[in-house]
C-alpha cells in the first residue's frame, strides 16, 4: 500500500492558493502526513545584463523574499492551523525548485495550482505545472483555479 508521509504544496500566494491549500490539508489530515509549503520567488538574475546594477536586483529580490516570508507565515496560520506544516520561501526557477525540494524531502505527492493559461499566454509563459508533472518522481495533483 502507498504511504505518503510528506506532502509538498507549491504555492504562488495568489488568490487561488487557498484552494490548493485545502487539497493539501485534506490529504494531510486523511493520511496523517506533514505538509511542506513552498513559494518560489523569481531570481531575476537574467536581468543583470540590462544595465540594471546587480545590487538593485538583489535588493529587490530580497524585498520580495521578506514580503513572501511574512505572507507565508500568515497563510500557514490561516489555512493549516491543525496539521503539521512547514513553510519555505526560496528564489530561483519555480519548476526546478519544486522538483529539487520534492526530492530532498522525499515528498510522497506534490500538490500545486495551475493558471489554466491557453494559447499564446501558455507559449510565452510556459507552464510550471506541466514541467513538474513531466519530471516529478512522485505523483502530482494539479488544481485548476475556480472561475
Amino acid at each position: 500500500m502507498v504511504e505518503i508521509k510528506t506532502i509538498l504544496c507549491a504555492l504562488d500566494l495568489s488568490e487561488h492558493s487557498p484552494l490548493v491549500a485545502d487539497y493539501a490539508k485534506a490529504l494531510a489530515q486523511g493520511l496523517g502526513a506533514k505538509v511542506v509549503c513552498l513559494y518560489v520567488a523569481p531570481s531575476l538574475s537574467q536581468y543583470v545584463g540590462f544595465h540594471v546594477p546587480p545590487s538593485s536586483i538583489e535588493n529587490f529580490v530580497g524585498e520580495i523574499v521578506a514580503g513572501a516570508d511574512s505572507t507565508m507565515d500568515s497563510f500557514l496560520k490561516e489555512h493549516f492551523s491543525d496539521v503539521q506544516v512547514e513553510g519555505k520561501v526560496v528564489t530561483g526557477y519555480a519548476a526546478e525548485e519544486i522538483l529539487g525540494l520534492a526530492e530532498r524531502i522525499k515528498a510522497g505527492i506534490i500538490i500545486m495550482g495551475t493558471h489554466g493559461r491557453k494559447g499564446i499566454d501558455r507559449i510565452l509563459f510556459g507552464s510550471v505545472a506541466e514541467k513538474v508533472v513531466k519530471s516529478a518522481k512522485c505523483p502530482v495533483l494539479t488544481v485548476r483555479p475556480q472561475r
